[in-house]
């Protein structure tokens, strides 16, 4: 019979009212299915052996006898409406007026603020119709029910006991601010039995130790990476880029602070193994210590590059747990987002690279409130435990870090104020004391400290807070609201006048991050009054409460806001930051759907992190660069000069320095000269006393300085005078050098 066409096929479809001489199609066939075994058809779907749409034929193989219903995804077609353009208008808006804030000549604060508020109406109307809506993860995640590892435990009582007297006995042992093998033994011995006591195990998890030697057995190792992954190693190196690039010239060159600091190293690798080093209002231990590690693991001696190292390490070290907060408030992408957006940014690269104590206060920040925020969120003791350690080790590092406490009771006190705590209010409040515990334990020696000498602990703060080193300029109240108010406009608007570690009257954050921070802050308050989580409102107000250092400088009111002081927000500013861009990203692949909503997403993700990246760079590398390098003495100069005379002629005893008012601090060339511990000054009326000093010998001057010159010509008529010309080019900067030539 001959094969009907498909000419004969229509007509006998188009004549449905005949069912005689009706053409059907064969059925399918496919090739038979082992027992247990899945095949998968074109449009997406799956059946098995057993699957009742299969049917045996007499040939051995298997028939479909009903074709599935599901067809293949089509992406839909574009319309206008599916485009998220309230959200793209909201963005462009708040970027250019977060544009306009950036520093000109005639800038005026009126353009920005219309920008803005047409920017954040467009906002509001984006959040309404999905457009623009932050992970609900943070929401989602909250548990209800209490996990294995937190349920009840009888507390061991021997442990507690040992707990108790060796924290006495170190208590004691801390006597005369100095660590010593003795107390330091007590206090771990103190922190061990605390954690015997209250450290609960986790479930069915093994020891990292013996995860650790489980892998090293192993005679192969499989390495899988994703493509996150690979993203997320392109993020870590671009961060490391940032924060490591140029590290040795910018900033070009220390200052007093750093004199003090290099003396307080100094000392210690002398055997002055202090618990707070008193020297220049006082200091905590932490970055000391760290110094003379530095110094030791690098070859890098005591220097001022040491302590760039040092502390850019700690700007480094809190990078991962702000990628951990973002991703336990939001998920990945939140995470990588903030990796993204706080390790290129200009503010924590600047008091990273700054070599003093101003990256510890974010550095404990962030797993305080990692571990604090997991503990609330998962319902887990041991993380309020970790919480507690964090703290603790931070009081040793920078003084602002004193506000954490407060900011700790704060957070728990709105968890407890909230919905998400109902059944573990007084669970909570028990941990809370488990952490103050912990805290406590690690703060002994601060604390032993500060009842010897309450001048010398409390100095620093209440000379700002209080009227000790200056009167208030005014009513409490009044300068206290001018101050929370320039500290709230720092991000967006102007960060201080302190050129030390910003670029002086500036906003702190790029154009990009600081739309998307005013962004995120709208977002998260829309959020909190339609869910009322506390994390949300947590958030919002951390931010001026890490603030609090800078903001109650009453006494001196000019020095808030300061990016150090204050660089405890920069982890929340720069969660809510990726919280609103990771928004952003739900919302356009929520409105346009398939493989253009990703493309868009990305495409502006891209456009925005590349913008960031651009002017952050900028930021760093050129323009604060030129600033510092103008504002600070080429100390580096004098002390190249220093440490070829010393070569020359053998020791660098006899060479000096003249002070000049608002000139080098004398002591910095000597670091540079590689003689950290000599302070080169001597005063025009005690040059005689140089007389005594034989072989060659070498002044140098102040340019402007005609008294010291007329000095020395008196005593040294023989001397050889020249100019040193300074390579850096700027005014100022060049210095007068007085060579007496060694005697016959």
């Amino acid at each position: 019979m001959e094969e009907p066409s498909i000419l004969d096929y229509l007509k006998s479809r188009l004549q449905f009212w005949k069912r005689e001489g009706r053409i059907e199609l064969p059925q399918e066939r496919v090739p038979a299915v082992e027992p247990g075994e899945s095949r998968f058809d074109l449009a997406g779907g799956s059946f098995a052996a057993d699957d009742p749409s299969l049917q045996e034929s007499d040939r051995g193989q298997s028939t479909i006898s009903t074709l599935p219903q599901k067809l293949p995804k089509q992406n839909p077609a574009f319309t206008l409406s599916s485009l998220p353009w309230r959200s793209l208008l909201a963005l462009v808006f708040v970027l250019l007026a977060q544009r306009s804030f950036e520093p000109t000549e005639n800038r005026t604060p009126g353009p920005g603020l219309i920008l803005y508020a047409i920017g954040l109406a467009w906002l509001v109307f984006a959040w309404l119709r999905g457009e623009w809506t932050p992970s609900e993860v943070l929401a989602e995640a909250a548990p209800t029910l209490q996990p294995a590892n937190s349920s009840k435990k009888r507390i061991r009582l021997f442990p507690l006991i040992l707990t108790v007297l060796f924290s006495v006995a170190a208590f004691i042992a801390y006597g005369g601010n100095h660590f010593t093998p003795l107390n330091l033994a007590l206090g771990l011995a103190a922190l061990a039995c605390f954690l015997w006591t209250f450290l609960l195990p986790g479930p069915g998890v093994e020891p990292w130790w013996k995860r650790l030697l489980s892998c090293l057995r192993r005679d192969q190792w499989n390495l899988r990476v994703s493509r996150y992954g690979l993203l997320l190693l392109a993020v870590i190196g671009l961060v490391i880029f940032f924060r490591v690039y140029s590290l040795g010239s910018v900033p070009s060159e220390p200052f007093s602070d750093h004199a003090e600091k290099i003396l307080d190293v100094y000392e210690l690798t002398q055997g002055e193994t202090l618990i707070f080093f008193p020297r220049n209002t006082g200091r905590e231990a932490i970055q000391m210590y760290l110094t003379a590690l530095v110094s030791w693991l690098f070859g890098t001696g005591l220097s001022y590059l040491s302590l760039k190292i040092g502390t850019v390490i700690c700007g480094l070290l809190t990078l991962p747990y702000v990628y951990l907060l973002g991703k336990e408030l939001g998920g990945r992408r939140v995470a990588l987002l903030a990796l993204l957006l706080a390790g290129i940014a200009y503010w924590p690269n600047v008091i990273s690279r700054a070599g003093l104590r101003f990256p510890l206060y974010p550095l404990f920040v962030a797993p305080t409130l990692y571990y604090l925020i997991r503990g609330l969120r998962r319902n887990n003791r041991n993380d309020f435990i970790y919480a507690g350690i964090a703290l603790g080790l931070g009081l040793h590092g920078y003084s602002p870090i004193r506000i954490l406490p407060f900011v700790v009771v704060i957070a728990v006190g709105l968890f407890l104020l909230h919905s998400q705590s109902k059944g573990r209010r007084q669970q909570v409040m028990g941990w809370l004391v488990l952490l103050a515990s912990v805290s406590f334990i690690l703060f002994l020696p601060l604390l032993r400290f500060g009842l010897e000498y309450p001048d010398l602990f409390g100095y620093r703060a209440f000379s700002r807070l209080g009227s000790t080193e200056a009167p208030i300029p005014g009513p409490v109240w009044k300068v206290l609201l001018s101050n929370l108010w320039n500290g709230l406009k720092m991000f967006q608007w102007d960060d201080g006048e302190i050129w030390v570690h910003s670029i002086t009257h500036r906003p702190a954050l790029d154009v990009v991050s600081g739309a998307l921070l005013m962004a995120g802050v709208l977002l998260l308050i829309l959020r909190y009054i339609r869910k009322r989580h506390w994390l949300d409102l947590f958030l919002l107000v951390s931010i001026p409460l890490l603030q609090l250092p800078s903001t109650l400088s009453l006494a001196f009111p000019a020095e808030n806001p300061a990016l150090n002081r204050a660089g405890g927000a920069l982890v929340p500013v720069f969660l809510v930051a990726a919280l609103a861009l990771d928004g952003l990203w739900n919302g356009i692949q929520s409105k346009l759907k398939g493989r253009g909503g990703a493309l868009l997403a990305w495409f502006l993700s891209l456009l925005l992190v590349g913008w960031a990246s651009f002017q952050n760079y900028t930021l760093v590398f050129t323009t604060f660069a030129d600033q510092f390098k103008s504002g600070a003495w080429n100390t580096s100069e004098m002390g190249a000069v220093i440490k070829q005379f010393g070569l020359t002629y053998g020791n660098t005893d006899n060479a000096w320095i003249i002070p000049y008012p608002h000139w080098v601090d004398t002591r910095l060339p000597g670091v540079w000269a590689g003689v950290p511990n000599r302070d080169f000054a001597v005063w025009p009326e005690n040059l005689e006393t140089t007389l005594d000093a034989h072989g060659a010998k070498l002044f140098i001057v102040k340019l402007e300085d005609a008294t010291g010159r007329e000095a020395l010509e008196a005593l040294y008529p023989q001397g050889i005078w020249s100019t040193f010309t300074s390579s850096t080019g700027l005014e100022g900067k060049d210095f007068l050098i007085c060579f007496i030539p060694p005697e016959e």
